[in-house]
C-alpha cells in the first residue's frame, strides 16, 4: 500500500458515478440505484450470445461497485485511496476489521510519513537577480548632445550601473527543524560586495518558532540575529528580531519587534518599532479581499518619516491581472506610482510599473516572477518630471507587451496546451477505446426497457428526453474552425427517469451507464431537449455540475 500511494494514478471507474449516487449516499439509495440497474443488465433478461455476454461484464461492474460502496469499511478505503487501494494483496497497512474513522486516522499517518519524506528532498530554492539601468541619456540630453550624437552615428548612452544578485535554500532536519543557506553579490558603479548567511529555524509549538541567523560579509562584518515568531492568540501574533552586527567600527545592535492582529475577516493591523541606526515606529493597515488589496501605513522616525497609501484592482479573469497605484509623501519628498501585473504563462507574472517624484524623477520597473525566482529591472529615465519621459514610460511597456503577447504567448501556450492535449489523448486512447465498446454495448442492453419506459411516461404526459448530446460544444464564433465532439446520450439518460423525474449528481457525467469521455482533457457539457407535459424545455449544464430535471425555467417559449 505504502508503495502504491507513492504513484499518483487516477482511477478511471467511479463507482458512484456508475451507480448515479451521491458521495454521501445512504444504503437505501445505494440499494435502489442497485436493483434497478440490475433489472437493465441482468444476463437472463437477453437470448443473444453477444449481448449476454456483454450483459455480463457490465452486470459484474456494477454488482463491484455496490459491493464496495455498500459495505463500510471497503467503502472507506475507496473514498481515500480508490480502486487501488482495494486492489493491494496482504493489507500490509491497514486491517479490514478497523472502522472508517481508524482507517482514515491510518491514511493520515501515512501522509505525514509521505510528507516527511519529501521535506528531506525539498530545498525551496529562492532567488532574486536585479538589473539597474541608467537611460537618463535619452530624455535629459541637451539639443547640441543629440546633434553630436547623430553626427557620430551613434546611439544615446545607456549603461548598466548597479546589480544584486541574491539566492537561497532551506534543508529540512527534522520535521521541526531547518537550516536556510543564502547569500547575496552586490555591485554599484564599480563598487561591490557580498554575503553569506546561515539560519537554524525550530518550530517550538503550533505557536511559534525561533531562529538563529550567522552571517559574515566584505560589506558589514560578522552578524549574529535571533528572530522569534508567536501566536498570542487566534486573532493576534507577534515577532521580534534582535541583531548584532560586528564592524571596525565596533558593535552595532539592532531591534525589531512588530503586533500584528486580525481587525476582521480581510483586514489586518500592524505595529513596528526598530531600534537601531535607523530608528522608526511604523502603523499600517491592510485590506486583502477577493477583488482589492488596499494598504495605509504612517511611519515616524531617523532620516525617513512618511506617509503612505496604495490600492489595488485584481481582475476575475484567468490571466490574474491586476492593476495597482500608490502615493507616497514624507521628508526625501513625494512619490506616485502606478503599475500592472499579469500571468503571461503557468508558473510567470509579468508587471511594469512607473514611478514619477520629486526630487526622485521618472523610473519605469519591469518585473518577472519565474517560479521561486525573480527578475527585477529598474530603469531610470530622468532625474526630473518630464512628460515625454512619463508617456514613454506608460506606453511603451503596454504596447510592447501588447505585441509580444500577440505575436509569441498567445501562440507558444495554445501550441502547448494542444501538445499536453495530443499526449493525454494518445496515453488514453485504449482505456478511452473500451470505455466506449462498454458505453455501446450498454446502450444495445438499454433498448428495450428504454421503449418501457417511453411507453409509460407517454401515457401520463411525463418525461420524455427527446434529445441529448455530451462533449464539447462550440458556441463562440472566434472559435469556428474548432470540431465539436459530442455523443448521443438520449437513451442512457431516457433510461435514468424514473416518475417522471431525471436526477444527476455531482460527478462527471462520463462515468455513467453509457456513457464515455469523447474529448478527454477538454471542457465538456451535456445538453438536452425534452418533453414535459407536452411542452418543450431544453437545457445546457456543466460535466460536473448537478442536475434535476424537470423544470419550468428550462420552458421553450412558443416565440422561440
Amino acid at each position: 500500500m505504502a508503495a502504491a500511494l507513492e504513484e499518483d494514478e487516477i482511477d478511471n471507474d467511479d463507482y458512484y458515478a456508475l451507480l448515479n449516487v451521491r458521495r454521501e449516499a445512504t444504503q437505501e439509495e445505494l440499494k435502489a440505484s442497485y436493483r434497478r440497474l440490475c433489472m437493465l443488465y441482468h444476463p437472463d433478461k437477453h437470448r443473444d450470445p453477444e449481448l449476454k455476454k456483454q450483459a455480463e461484464q457490465l452486470f459484474n461492474l456494477v454488482h463491484q461497485a455496490y459491493e464496495v460502496l455498500s459495505d463500510p469499511q471497503s467503502r472507506a478505503i475507496y473514498d481515500i485511496y480508490g480502486k487501488r487501494g482495494l486492489e493491494v494483496e496482504g493489507w500490509e497497512v491497514v486491517e479490514r476489521k478497523r472502522t472508517p474513522a481508524e482507517i482514515r486516522e491510518e491514511y493520515e499517518r501515512l501522509q505525514r510519513e509521505r510528507e516527511e519524506r519529501r521535506l528531506q528532498q525539498r530545498t525551496n530554492p529562492k532567488g532574486t537577480i536585479s538589473v539597474g539601468v541608467d537611460a537618463t541619456n535619452l530624455f535629459d540630453c541637451y539639443e547640441e548632445d543629440y546633434e553630436e550624437i547623430s553626427g557620430g552615428g551613434g546611439l544615446p548612452h545607456i549603461e548598466i550601473n548597479r546589480m544584486h544578485i541574491s539566492q537561497s535554500i532551506e534543508a529540512p532536519l527534522t520535521t521541526s527543524d531547518t537550516a536556510i543557506l543564502s547569500g547575496s553579490l552586490s555591485t554599484h558603479n564599480g563598487n561591490g560586495g557580498g554575503n553569506v548567511n546561515l539560519a537554524l529555524r525550530r518550530v517550538t509549538s503550533a505557536k511559534g518558532w525561533g531562529e538563529v541567523e550567522f552571517g559574515a560579509g566584505d560589506t558589514h562584518g560578522p552578524l549574529l540575529g535571533l528572530k522569534i515568531f508567536r501566536n498570542l492568540t487566534s486573532h493576534c501574533f507577534t515577532t521580534a528580531h534582535c541583531g548584532m552586527q560586528f564592524s571596525s567600527r565596533g558593535i552595532r545592535p539592532s531591534l525589531t519587534t512588530m503586533l500584528a492582529r486580525h481587525l476582521d475577516k480581510n483586514t489586518m493591523g500592524y505595529l513596528q518599532w526598530r531600534w537601531g541606526a535607523q530608528s522608526s515606529m511604523n502603523t499600517s493597515i491592510v485590506r486583502d479581499t477577493k477583488s482589492s488589496h488596499f494598504t495605509f501605513a504612517v511611519q515616524l522616525g531617523i532620516p525617513h518619516t512618511f506617509i503612505m497609501m496604495s490600492y489595488q484592482y485584481k481582475f476575475q479573469d484567468d490571466d490574474q491581472t491586476k492593476i495597482k497605484g500608490s502615493v507616497k509623501s514624507g521628508f526625501f519628498g513625494t512619490v506616485v506610482e502606478y503599475g500592472a501585473e499579469t500571468k503571461i504563462s503557468r508558473h510567470s507574472v509579468l508587471g511594469a510599473t512607473v514611478s514619477v517624484g520629486v526630487p526622485q524623477g521618472v523610473s519605469l520597473k519591469i518585473k518577472l516572477n519565474r517560479a521561486s525566482q525573480t527578475y527585477f529591472f529598474p530603469i531610470h529615465l530622468t532625474d526630473q518630471i518630464l512628460p515625454s519621459a512619463v508617456f514613454y514610460a506608460t506606453v511603451g511597456p503596454l504596447v510592447f507587451y501588447l505585441a509580444i503577447q500577440r505575436l509569441v504567448i498567445i501562440p507558444f501556450v495554445r501550441a502547448q496546451q494542444e501538445q499536453d492535449l495530443e499526449k493525454q489523448r494518445e496515453s488514453s486512447a485504449s482505456d478511452i477505446a473500451k470505455k466506449k465498446q462498454e458505453a455501446e454495448a450498454s446502450v444495445l442492453l438499454m433498448q428495450e426497457s428504454v421503449q418501457r419506459i417511453i411507453e409509460a411516461e407517454e401515457s401520463k404526459m411525463g418525461l420524455i428526453v427527446l434529445n441529448a448530446w455530451y462533449g464539447k460544444f462550440v458556441t463562440d464564433n472566434s472559435r469556428k474552425h474548432e470540431r465539436a465532439r459530442v455523443i448521443d446520450v438520449t437513451v442512457p439518460l431516457q433510461c435514468l427517469v424514473k416518475d417522471s423525474k431525471l436526477i444527476l449528481t455531482e460527478a462527471s457525467k462520463a462515468g455513467l451507464p453509457g456513457f464515455y469521455d469523447p474529448c478527454v482533457g477538454e471542457e465538456k457539457s451535456l445538453k438536452l431537449l425534452y418533453q414535459f407535459r407536452g411542452v418543450m424545455h431544453q437545457v445546457l449544464c456543466g460535466d460536473t455540475e448537478a442536475l434535476r430535471i424537470p423544470k419550468q425555467s428550462h420552458r421553450i417559449d412558443n416565440d422561440s
